[in-house]
């Protein structure tokens, strides 16, 4: 007589149905059970990396990633944010400031985070195990469109953008990680990431171009690559982005983050 086989039952919250295959996207379903994997490997068998759980609840227990699934057990997962998830949570704490890594495909977004102040690493040579590593040990946010480097073992913090539209990455990680308030725009290289110092026109003489000098009087430089700054039209429309996510994050009822395609 054939044995019934062993199968689990699994529902997951919120922003992690982007990750499951549409037959089990905002349901609760069964999966079959191949002996008694850890939850991060169950989770992750199906699609969400593990950076973007926050709280995984087994036959009601809030439990570890390392906890591992026995046949017949009922499995909730939950994303960051949402607040009928009660438990230990799997992943680190929000950071007071965070800092990112980004991979290759990310290269837009990281001039749009260090316009917005923040510490933000990339180049377009980054392999990934190199990227995973400086994420661990630099205690860095993993900004990555790769599934495959989100779910290895090393990476702690770490988000998927959904769009492809740099504009709208950017809103994704503002909301994601709550920075508004942390926001210090204008105060980094966009260029090399270097933190910004103020300059007299005396000091940045010969590097800018003699109308700017004629009109300006206030200027930034970088200590790192030496690029020099100033409030022209692109700061004004730099300006314009910084208000409008300000007016997003403001706005009642706004969600922490947006959904595909809207």
């Amino acid at each position: 007589m054939e044995q019934p086989k062993a199968v689990v039952t699994l529902r997951f919250h919120g922003a992690l149905n982007d990750f499951l295959s549409p037959a089990h996207r905002h349901q609760t379903f069964s999966h079959p059970l191949q002996g008694r994997p850890s939850v991060k490997d169950l989770i992750e068998s199906l699609g969400p990396p593990h950076p973007e759980v926050d709280v995984v609840r087994v036959d009601g227990e809030a439990v570890a990633f390392t906890h591992r699934v026995a046949p017949g057990a009922r499995v909730e997962v939950y994303p960051a944010g949402v607040d009928e998830a009660p438990g230990v949570r799997v992943g680190p704490p929000l950071q007071e400031m965070p800092r990112f890594i980004l991979d290759v495909g990310l290269g837009r977004l990281v001039g749009f985070l260090r316009m917005l102040g923040f510490d933000a690493l990339w180049r377009n040579d980054f392999e990934d195990d190199v990227l995973a590593r400086i994420s661990h040990d630099e205690d860095r946010v993993l900004l990555s469109r790769d599934l495959g480097v989100l779910k290895r073992g090393e990476v702690l913090r770490g988000y998927f953008p959904r769009s492809t539209d740099p504009a709208e990455q950017l809103v994704e990680v503002v909301r994601r990680y709550g920075l508004t308030s942390r926001m210090r725009p204008f105060s980094r290289c966009v260029a090399c990431n270097a933190a910004l110092t103020a300059a007299e026109l005396s000091e940045v003489a010969g590097r800018i171009p003699e109308r700017v000098a004629e009109r300006h009087s206030r200027f930034q430089q970088c200590p790192g690559c030496h690029r020099v700054y100033w409030a022209g039209t692109h700061h004004q429309r730099m300006q314009a982005l910084v208000d409008r996510l300000r007016e997003l994050e403001d706005a009642p009822g706004s969600p922490r983050r947006l959904e595909p395609g809207k």
